[in-house]
Parts: structure tokens; sequence; C-alpha cells
């Protein structure tokens, strides 16, 4: 994939660049089997303070919880569309290797 940004790829996942050339990892096309493994590279590349959206054909609340578990205070969630297709959610990496406070709320 030499040649394309990295503002519009995401893990091997192409992309397209959102408002303010905000990183997109589209994985409505990718096997279920794939999508976790692909979302948390995503997530452990990401340097503190930047973030991605997720968009997605089911809501990815299990990822939530599933990253409260994995990263307690180390992720940010905000939800960009509520289906009933897509679903859009912004996924942050917050904090630093010190600061440890929790900085997201159960949705």
């Amino acid at each position: 994939m030499s040649g394309v940004e990295r503002s519009s790829v995401v893990a091997g996942v192409k992309g397209e660049p959102a408002e303010g050339g905000q990183r997109v990892l589209d994985i409505r096309g990718v096997s279920p089997a794939e999508r976790h493994p692909r979302i948390f590279g995503t997530f452990t590349n990401l340097e503190f303070g930047e973030s991605f959206v997720l968009v997605n054909d089911h809501d990815p609340k299990p990822l939530f919880y599933q990253l409260q578990a994995e990263y307690t205070g180390q992720f940010s969630w905000e939800y960009l569309e509520q289906g009933p297709k897509t679903w859009r959610v912004r996924i942050g990496k917050q904090g630093s290797a010190v600061d440890r406070t929790p900085l997201h709320t159960i949705p």
C-alpha cells in the first residue's frame, strides 16, 4: 500500500479521511475473525492523544467492554452515528504512560 497516506489507511484497511483528516477504520467488509485484531492493532499503534473513527455495521458496544477491560483509563469512546445500518465511533488513546485516570464513561 505504498503511496497511501497514513490518515487514509489504518491497520491495513483502506479508509477515507473524515473531517480534519481523522483516520477511519471501516471494518464492514472485514471478516468477523479479523475485526477485533485489526481494531486493537489500530488502537495500540496510536500515540497518546490520537484517535480514529471506527465504522461498523452493528453497535460495537462489546468492543467498548473489551477495551475497558484491557485499557482501563487509556481510551475515549464517542458515538458519532448510531445505526441502524452504520455505526461510527471515535476511539482515542488518552493520558500517558504515567497517567491512568479513567477518561471514559459507559455508553
